[in-house]
């Protein structure tokens, strides 16, 4: 099974709608058996996607060809023997500092470099 985690910012006026992007994410995923978790504050966007390889690359390259984003960076890309994120999970700032408790939650199964990167993300964006 496929892990892939990448990062991207939306672009300057680009409309951010989080339940559209859940709802359509939830739909797409469930189809095509993808998990992950999905981290958004701002414009900045962190995503894990796991299940079968060809799926995955195939829901990172229409992500990709997303006009709404850019600076696409793919973090990290392994096979791992199960999922490590169970069920598709969406983490959003909602200004209160509570998305690092929710991520910390998230990323439990996760390995450890894994963990620390969405950890991470969420600490420094949080600050």
């Amino acid at each position: 099974m496929l892990q892939l985690i990448y990062v991207s910012t939306a672009r300057a006026g680009a409309t951010i709608d989080l339940g559209q992007i859940l709802a359509c994410s939830e739909r797409n995923n469930r189809r095509d058996g993808i998990t992950g978790l999905l981290h958004h504050r701002g414009r900045r966007f962190l995503q894990a996607l796991e299940g079968e390889a060809a799926m995955v690359e195939a829901t990172y390259a229409r992500i990709a060809a997303d006009p709404r984003h850019f600076a696409m960076v793919v973090l990290s890309r392994r096979e791992v023997a199960a999922r490590e994120f169970g069920d598709w999970a969406m983490a959003a700032d909602d200004g209160s500092g509570g998305v690092v408790v929710q991520v910390a939650t998230l990323v439990e199964g996760a390995a450890p470099n894994v963990r620390a990167t969405f950890e991470g993300f969420a600490a420094m964006r949080a600050a």
